[in-house]
């Protein structure tokens, strides 16, 4: 004998005794392990029964009978018995059954409610924690060796340089390397090796990967007044690629169990970064606090290396004011009014700066440029 439900009475323990329950056309057998038959074989006639719901999540079939002067409660869990005796006791037992079921029902439907609001709840905080506060992308970020950045940033560097073609030589690519060198010098405790390519296309534009790779379009040299305001460009993107910039856009992207696992220490998780941002880094589009950021380090780093500040606010004046529809570089780096504002009133709060130009003619290198 298997037992199938607890017996409660004054002659069983408090915790209940084992028993076996069967369903028959006439009534409910019982048999305690305790006893191995009851008087009729713990045969308990239909008519002897009552019935309720109960049990802790209100899911069991409670039945109530006299026996000896006893008053019995049997505890039924099983679903299939459950099921037996409302599909063979009288109506007028049912009736009973049936209410009882209701509130098993209500009470389930309740319960799952209650769960889907905690889930929304916590799935609220999710996303308010994701989307309201940086704190969890802050944390992935910091988990992420410099090593594994370079590797990332490479890869989709390397990937985009074999479609381009790439300016090896020239003056051009001479005053994009003062320039480096001029900014780099003053980057203290530089962790990265940064890679500065020239590329030959119309596109005014200059871009940033993670790890210390950044394009320079031929475009943008051309649309320059001097070097001063391509020097502003890139000490923009320089410090892209000194705050972090890039793998704060591609872990918030990832979401927020890839974070987790980041910041858990899962090296699958960062694994996977390589994996699936690839294509993703050639399109980042930075958020307003990362561009104002980029914006003041920048023109902190102009000031160190002795190169006009007012050359990036000029260039991108320049180029809101000629441009009735916005060019690719404006879209990544967007210049509103309030936006130049604070360029300004962060550079006039710069100590006074010791100009140093280059050595480079900036006219002789756009001739170079010409026809390109």
């Amino acid at each position: 004998m298997t037992p199938n439900a607890l017996c409660f009475g004054s002659q069983f323990p408090v915790t209940g005794s084992p028993c076996h329950v069967e369903i028959t056309p006439s009534g409910m057998r019982v048999r305690l392990e305790s006893q191995p038959s009851e008087p009729d074989d713990g045969l308990i006639p239909f008519s002897n029964l009552s019935v309720s719901s109960g049990g802790l999540h209100h899911d069991q079939l409670v039945v109530q009978w006299s026996a000896d002067s006893d008053r019995r409660t049997l505890f039924l869990k099983d679903p299939e018995i459950i099921r037996s005796f409302r599909e063979t006791a009288p109506k007028d037992l049912t009736g009973e059954l049936e209410e009882a079921a209701s509130k098993v029902r209500k009470i389930r439907r309740r319960r799952r409610m209650a769960w889907i609001a905690a889930g929304s709840l916590v799935a609220a905080l999710a996303l308010f924690m994701w989307f309201g506060s940086n704190v969890l992308v802050d944390l992935a970020v910091s988990r992420i060796p410099i090593e594994w950045e370079k590797k990332l940033g490479e890869a989709a560097y390397r990937d985009f340089l074999a479609q381009q073609t790439v300016v090896k030589e020239g003056q051009a690519v001479a005053a994009v390397s003062e320039m480096t060198r001029r900014l780099t010098e003053r980057i203290s405790d530089d962790p990265y090796e940064f890679q500065v390519t020239v590329v030959r296309s119309d596109v005014v534009n200059a871009f940033a990967l993670p790890g210390g790779y950044v394009v320079v379009f031929t475009g943008l040299m051309k649309k320059a007044e001097n070097g001063e305001e391509v020097a502003g460009v890139l000490s923009h993107e320089l410090n892209h690629v000194l705050q972090r910039h890039g793998l704060e856009r591609i872990v918030k992207q990832l979401g927020l169990v890839a974070a987790l696992s980041i910041v858990l220490g899962d090296q699958q998780g960062l694994i996977g970064l390589t994996k699936q941002v690839g294509v993703e880094l050639l399109t980042l589009r930075f958020g307003r606090e990362q561009e104002t950021e980029a914006d003041v380090t920048g023109v902190q780093l102009l000031h160190r290396a002795n190169i006009d500040s007012h050359g990036m606010i000029r260039f991108f004046e320049r180029l809101s004011e000629q441009q009735k529809e916005p060019i690719e570089i404006l879209s990544t780096h967007p210049m509103s009014a309030a936006r130049a504002a604070r360029l300004k009133a962060e550079v006039a709060a710069l100590p006074k700066q010791t100009l140093e130009p280059f050595t480079f003619d900036w006219k002789a290198v756009q001739d170079s440029l010409a026809g390109s």
